[in-house]
C-alpha cells in the first residue's frame, strides 16, 4: 500500500498537472486529481471530477479523498477579464469558498493528512498594484492592505490547523512556465501560436511586448518538486516561501533563445496586443492544425485567457522600462531547498515539448 495519498486539486492547470506528473513518476504514492476537466495526462492518478465551488460535489467526492496524507491545493477561480479580476471581490470571495468546501469534505475522511500546500505569487507583494519592494521578502513585504484571495485562504487555513497535527506551507512561484492547455497564465500556447502564425507568413519572430523590465520565472515542474519537498521538510512546517529559478531575465534578451526554440530568426520590435489580435487567427490555426496534423484544439480551448496574460507579463502598451520585479530565494534555499533552473534552457524546454507532442507546428 503507498504510504502517500497526494490529493491535487486543479489538475487542469500548470501547477496541479507538474504536481501529477511528479507523485505520478514519484512512486509509493497513490493520487487523486480533483478538476472539473479530465487532464489531458493523469500520470497514474485517478480523475474525480469536481465543482470545488459546489460544497455537495465536494462532499460527493469525499470517499475518493478518503485517507489523504498530503493536499496540494492549486485550483483557482479567474475572472473573464483577468487583470482587473484580480481586484475583484467576487473572484476574491470565490476563491475563499472554493479552498473551504474542500477542507469541509476532506479532513473528516483524512484522519492522517500531513500537509496542504497552498500556491500565491507575487500579488501578495502587491506587484499588481505597485512596485515590488526589490527583492520582496517573505514576512517583510506582503501587501496586506490590498484585498486578496490569497489573505482570505492564508486566514483560513492558519485558522484550520491551530493546535493539528498537519501544517501548512505556502508557495510564492513568479512568473510560471509549462504546458497547459486551455489556462490562465500559460505563456508557451499564446506565444506558441503567435510564432506560427509568423512563420506561415515566411517572418521572422517579431518582439510583440512594450519597455523592458527585470524579471524571474520559475519552471513547472521544479515548482512542483518544491511543493513535494515544503511537505517533508521540518523547515516548512507553517512557512511561506518565494520559489523562482534563481536568475533574472528580460523578455528582449531571451527573445533570441525563444526564437530558436521555434526554428525561427529572431525579429525587430513589433508592439502588438495578441489579446486584440488572436481572433483574427482562430481560423488561420485551425487550417493549421490540419496541416501539420496537431492534437492542440481550437485556438480559445487551447489558450483560454493567457493571450490576455501574455500581454500584461510582456508589458504591451508600456513605453517605459518597468521597475524591476525581483523576489528573494534566500528564505527557501536556507532551508533546504536549493534547485535551480536557467531561464533561458527552461523556455527552450518547453516550445520543444510543445513541438514533440504535436501541440504546436
Amino acid at each position: 500500500m503507498a504510504d502517500k495519498k497526494v490529493v491535487v486539486a486543479g489538475a487542469t492547470g500548470l501547477v496541479g498537472n507538474a504536481a501529477l506528473r511528479h507523485f505520478g513518476g514519484a512512486g509509493g504514492c497513490d493520487v487523486v486529481a480533483l478538476a472539473r476537466r479530465r487532464p489531458r495526462e493523469l500520470y497514474g492518478a485517478r480523475y474525480v471530477p469536481i465543482d470545488l465551488t459546489d460544497p455537495s460535489q465536494c462532499l460527493q467526492a469525499a470517499a475518493e479523498m478518503k485517507g489523504a496524507t498530503h493536499l496540494v491545493y492549486a485550483a483557482l477561480y479567474e475572472a473573464p477579464n483577468l487583470i482587473d479580476g484580480w481586484r475583484d471581490p467576487n473572484q476574491i470571495r470565490t476563491n475563499d469558498l472554493m479552498l473551504r468546501h474542500l477542507m469541509a469534505a476532506l479532513e473528516p475522511v483524512a484522519p492522517t493528512l500531513r500537509h496542504v500546500a497552498l500556491l500565491q505569487g507575487t500579488k501578495a507583494y502587491g506587484v499588481h498594484v505597485r512596485p515590488l519592494t526589490v527583492p520582496a521578502r517573505e514576512g517583510r513585504s506582503e501587501m496586506y492592505e490590498q484585498p486578496n484571495f490569497y489573505w482570505a485562504q492564508e486566514n483560513f487555513l492558519r485558522e484550520l490547523q491551530n493546535g493539528k497535527a498537519w501544517h501548512w506551507s505556502i508557495l510564492r512561484p513568479v512568473l510560471i512556465v509549462g504546458l497547459a492547455m486551455g489556462g490562465a497564465m500559460d505563456l508557451i500556447p499564446p506565444l506558441g501560436v503567435y510564432a506560427a502564425m509568423l512563420r506561415e507568413q515566411g517572418r521572422a519572430l517579431d518582439y510583440p511586448g512594450g519597455a523592458a523590465r527585470v524579471s524571474q520565472a520559475v519552471d513547472v515542474d521544479l515548482l512542483a518538486r518544491a511543493i513535494a519537498w515544503s511537505g517533508e521538510a521540518d523547515a516548512a512546517r507553517n512557512e511561506a516561501f518565494n520559489v523562482t529559478n534563481g536568475d533574472v531575465f528580460t523578455w528582449e534578451n531571451i527573445w533570441p533563445a525563444i526564437a530558436d526554440a521555434l526554428d525561427m530568426k529572431p525579429g525587430a520590435a513589433v508592439p502588438l496586443s495578441l489579446a486584440q489580435e488572436y481572433p483574427k487567427w482562430i481560423a488561420p490555426w485551425d487550417e493549421l492544425r490540419r496541416k501539420h496534423d496537431l492534437i492542440a484544439p481550437g485556438l480559445e480551448a487551447f489558450v483560454g485567457l493567457s493571450f490576455q496574460y501574455a500581454d500584461y507579463s510582456m508589458r504591451h502598451g508600456q513605453t517605459q522600462s518597468g521597475p524591476p520585479s525581483i523576489v528573494s530565494t534566500v528564505k527557501i534555499n536556507q532551508a533546504g531547498f536549493t534547485e535551480m533552473m536557467d531561464t533561458e534552457a527552461m523556455f527552450r524546454k518547453w516550445f520543444r515539448q510543445a513541438k514533440a507532442s504535436r501541440l504546436l507546428p
